[in-house]
């Protein structure tokens, strides 16, 4: 397996030869529909393979990559990639991404030019998010990106990267609710996007139904503040229940106006209404509350927390010292200095709006990604790739 793959990626047996020769993907760009190339890929390739897609997050503190091909009402995982890079170290002091910081990035992003490579992506979603949003010399890094590694890499808005991570989780909405809050707390920023599921139209799994739950989008904010900023700000290796509850505060305040705007805490009185977290701090909980000597995807994506679950996680974390944080095997050392500052933001959300239910997704942008260029290919018809009915 390589170094940096995705924590869950054991599970993902790569598949085909692995071939030579690069191949310029599509790009998936920041508006919806807007594309850079042709879609519509509708061959195997000379292997006799489906068409591989790929997806990359370029984000605050990690870069990932998945690599799929159709199948069924979805896709397969054929390939993963995932490390913490922390490209966004010091940006929202500095306004600058750091030499150090850019060097980092350019190491996994090669790995993820190869992997793409090898499996002759035909169409790919290549995006960078927060950092590179803040960040003044990020257009001449992804210049460089571009030139060293082919990878044209494009920097999204927050609206795009709030509707990729709402498509990307769709599936684990619960389709009996009224009303859903999805969110991801990332490194640089936190989406969160409220859905009114009684505008659904379709509750089936297909990939068209997925992109189509944006539909159901009532209200969404991003705020500028996730793990790493919070953390910078006020500290992660030493936090009291003092510091968090500061941060806490912090981010409440943030949340202040987008609830007088649209006043949802009263709409969700009385409805059936569950949260639906996609991000590592969430995962991390789960694994936490859970038990697993390690991550363990399996067990993680998909589970149920009560509230109640979820604060005595951020409790026992709170009692745990930097060094008992670093030693939890769904934390490590990578994830510790920022496991507090995602558990503040989460317990904002709380204390904004009352619910008691949690879904956890180990799955977010990429497979937000992944579904929209294969919607927009039309790579499935009635269930099946469009693929295999020829």
């Amino acid at each position: 397996m390589e170094e940096g793959e995705d924590r869950d990626a054991g599970a993902r047996a790569p598949e085909g030869a692995e071939l030579a020769g690069p191949q310029a993907p599509e790009v998936l760009g920041d508006r919806p529909g807007e594309r850079y190339g042709a879609p519509g890929y509708s061959r195997r390739t000379r292997d006799g393979l489906l068409p591989a897609y790929a997806a990359l997050d370029l984000g605050t503190n990690n870069c990932r990559l998945l690599v799929a091909r159709p199948l069924h009402h979805g896709f397969k995982v054929v390939d993963a990639f995932s490390r913490i890079i922390r490209l966004g170290e010091g940006v929202t002091t500095s306004g600058k991404l750091s030499p150090e910081a850019m060097e980092r990035t350019l190491e996994a992003l090669k790995i993820c030019a190869a992997k793409m490579r090898r499996h002759r992506v035909q169409r790919a979603g290549l995006i960078a998010t927060e950092a590179c949003r803040l960040a003044e010399n990020a257009p001449e890094f992804l210049a460089r990106v571009r030139g060293e590694t082919g990878l044209d890499i494009k920097i999204v808005s927050r609206e795009t990267e709030a509707r990729l991570a709402v498509t990307g989780c769709a599936s684990l909405i619960d389709p009996s609710c009224d009303l859903a809050l999805v969110f991801d707390i990332g490194g640089g920023s936190s989406e969160l996007i409220w859905l009114d599921l009684r505008r659904r139209r379709h509750a089936e799994n297909t990939l068209t139904d997925r992109v189509g739950v944006q539909d159901c989008i009532i209200a969404w904010t991003s705020l500028p503040v996730g793990v790493v900023a919070l953390a910078e700000r006020f500290g992660g290796e030493l936090v009291d229940v003092a510091v968090f509850e500061e941060m806490v505060e912090y981010v409440q305040g943030m949340l202040a106006p987008f609830e007088a705007e649209h006043r949802l805490r009263e709409r969700i009185k009385d409805t059936c209404t569950h949260l639906l977290g996609t991000s590592g701090t969430v995962t991390t909980v789960a694994g936490v509350h859970l038990g697993l000597p390690r991550y363990d995807r399996k067990q993680v994506d998909g589970c149920w927390l009560d509230v109640t679950q979820a604060r005595a996680v951020t409790a026992q974390l709170l009692a745990c010292s930097y060094p008992e944080r670093v030693a939890q095997p769904c934390i490590g050392i990578e994830r510790a200095e920022f496991v507090l500052a995602g558990c503040a933001i989460l317990e904002a959300m709380l204390r904004t709006w009352v619910c008691e239910r949690l879904r956890v997704a180990d799955r977010g942008l990429r497979e937000g990604i992944l579904a929209t260029l294969m919607a927009e290919d039309g790579v499935h018809r009635r269930g099946r790739p469009r693929f295999l009915s020829r």
